[in-house]
């Protein structure tokens, strides 16, 4: 089996055992990358000289007894948005094309501590706002199920390494969906953690009031791993394998079930995961949800602002170095006034309520994470900027952390269930995931590749 298709605790064992060397671990993903990615257009920078220097020192580490944790020696792909110290970071940008970072974001240091290797950089959406586009710094990322769909964004490259088995792990940025989204439309793990847990220094901001940083990975297992060594306090991976029995599920299935944008595919998705949950020893209830309309226009309010803030500057200065989709989506945070984004704010933080109101009964909520599979590229091709339905945004608004995984398929096309936390309650939805993943194969499938 290639080394990127087995999971991260194999290949730590091998590692350690002598049975395989890190310099090899790292020439296999480079090796599996020159094959696939020139399909996928999921990585847009290949850092392999300074990979292989840091495999060497792995190796030497490991060696020596010098054993950093269970990421040592792992390789993970970076959005490109996020620092690295000598690496371009355009931001997915002509704007910013050939920009060189000076420094490493703090999570980039936290997980080099950890022993993980960066190994490129990850395709984004222009400045992590809307696309897919086709007239950026680079073509869009493909999604390995089918071309003719698209990965979801703005962490479109990750997600899209991840599925096509470029890497086992990829960092994302979130700020209304943008690890859960591509993780859900591409068939892989994908983790927002609470807000404020995972520091941002050094990512390019969309809207810091509601930007995250997430991982993104083959399974719940690797990505709580990934965010151990993104947040050490967080012991995301603590509660692993205790069973699911007496768990408290609420299941916000009113939320979404009579809504139009649902496929029928997906409401079935839904009801088969809440039953094989309560299978699995949880107890599940029905319960209310605030409304997601709401929910969403603020969360929008506040990103369309803040989004206009970062970019005020730029806009005046270097207009024509923005895409037209970008142009489009910052453009709607002019007609916005302060007392707009003031009672945005207000009605975000009574929904944050209600959610915590919620968790007061129950140790999770479950909610599909987008209520269809991957739309057509095509949509995406006219001069109107096409919005999907996901049911996301909420908790980038009220800050709770979100996993989403996979839960079957439509058409061929992967569907995806948000299992969603109170705040730092990391542990506790990353126990639901891995037990529902460890009862069912959908984690397990992967796009065919010749």
């Amino acid at each position: 089996m290639h080394p990127a298709d087995r999971p991260i605790p194999e290949i730590a064992a091998a590692l350690r055992r002598g049975e395989l060397r890190v310099t090899e671990l790292i020439e296999a993903h480079l090796d599996r990358i020159a094959a696939r990615n020139p399909a996928l257009n999921a990585m847009v920078g290949i850092g392999a000289k300074a990979a292989l220097d840091a495999a060497v020192t792995a190796d030497r580490e490991l060696r020596e007894g010098q054993d950093k944790g269970p990421l040592h020696g792992i390789p993970f792909a970076v959005k490109d948005l996020i620092d690295m110290e000598g690496a371009v970071n355009s931001c997915g940008s002509r704007r910013f094309a050939g920009q060189v970072a000076r420094h490493d974001a703090a999570v980039i240091a936290r997980l080099r501590a950890a022993g993980a290797i960066p190994i490129g950089r990850a395709a984004t959406y222009e400045f992590a706002l809307t696309g897919p586009s086709f007239d950026a710094a680079y073509p869009p990322a493909v999604n390995p199920w089918s071309a003719d769909h698209i990965t979801g964004g703005s962490s479109s490259g990750s997600a899209s390494a991840v599925a096509g088995g470029l890497v086992r792990l990829a960092l994302g940025t979130d700020t209304g969906g943008s690890v859960r989204s591509p993780a859900a439309y591409c068939g892989i793990t994908g983790l927002k953690p609470t807000w404020g847990l995972v520091p941002m220094q050094g990512v390019f901001p969309l809207s810091p009031s509601l930007d995250h940083l997430g991982a993104m990975a083959a399974s719940v297992a690797e990505a709580a791993l990934m965010l151990d060594a993104m947040a050490p306090e967080c012991g995301a991976s603590a509660a692993l394998g205790m069973g699911l029995k007496g768990l408290r599920i609420g299941y916000a299935r009113d939320w979404f079930a009579h809504d139009p944008e649902a496929a029928p595919d997906l409401i079935a998705a839904m009801d088969d995961a809440a039953s094989t949950l309560s299978m699995l020893g949880a107890r599940i209830a029905l319960i209310p949800m605030p409304d997601y309309a709401l929910a969403e226009a603020a969360g929008a309010v506040i990103l369309h602002a803040e989004a206009l803030e970062t970019h005020r500057e730029g806009l005046r200065d270097q207009f024509d170095l923005y895409g037209r989709q970008p142009r489009q989506s910052l453009a709607a945070g002019a007609g916005l006034t302060p007392e707009d984004v003031a009672r945005a704010k207000v009605a975000g933080q009574r929904i944050a309520q209600d959610i915590d109101t919620a968790l007061a009964d129950h140790d999770a909520i479950i909610a599909p994470t987008t209520l269809a599979p991957a739309p057509p590229v095509a949509a995406f091709m006219g001069e109107e900027t096409v919005w999907t339905a996901m049911r996301t945004l909420p908790f980038n608004l009220t800050g709770h952390p979100a996993l989403s995984l996979p839960i079957g398929f439509s058409g061929g096309l992967p569907l995806g269930m948000q299992i969603v936390g109170a705040k730092h309650a990391e542990p506790t939805i990353c126990r639901i995931g891995a037990g529902f993943e460890a009862a069912t194969d959908h984690s397990a499938q992967r796009p065919y590749f010749a």
